[in-house]
């Protein structure tokens, strides 16, 4: 397995984070750095460390990350105006920790193309 990150960190509490929701697959945080009035990072608790590393076996996996995606929104009261889900990927997707993550953004109207 490639070096530890940050996450994995954070998932073994290792280092402190707020956390928002958390189950047996996927933890979700609010980011350090926040880029918008509600930014919360969902991540799986399995290191996958880019979406061009997802296979088959992790169908499951990705869809429960959604639907949590949508309960973690809609508990932080970001359904009624929306948000944003967002996946970078990789060096030129601006993916800046080897561990897929989403990142649930709200509070705000979003511009396109993202600053």
């Amino acid at each position: 397995m490639s070096q530890e990150t940050i996450f994995d960190k954070i998932i073994n509490k290792e280092i402190p984070a707020e956390i928002v929701h958390e189950d047996e697959l996927c933890l979700a945080f609010k980011d350090i750095s926040p880029q918008a009035p509600t930014h919360v990072l969902l991540i799986p608790k399995e290191r996958i460390a880019t979406l061009c590393d997802l296979k088959d076996e992790h169908k499951e996996l990705m869809g429960h990350l959604m639907i949590k995606s949508t309960e973690i929104a809609q508990k932080l009261g970001l359904h009624e105006n929306g948000y944003r889900l967002v996946a970078n990927c990789k060096d030129d997707g601006c993916q800046s920790v080897n561990h897929i993550h989403f990142h649930i953004l709200g509070g705000r109207a979003m511009t396109w193309p993202p600053g």
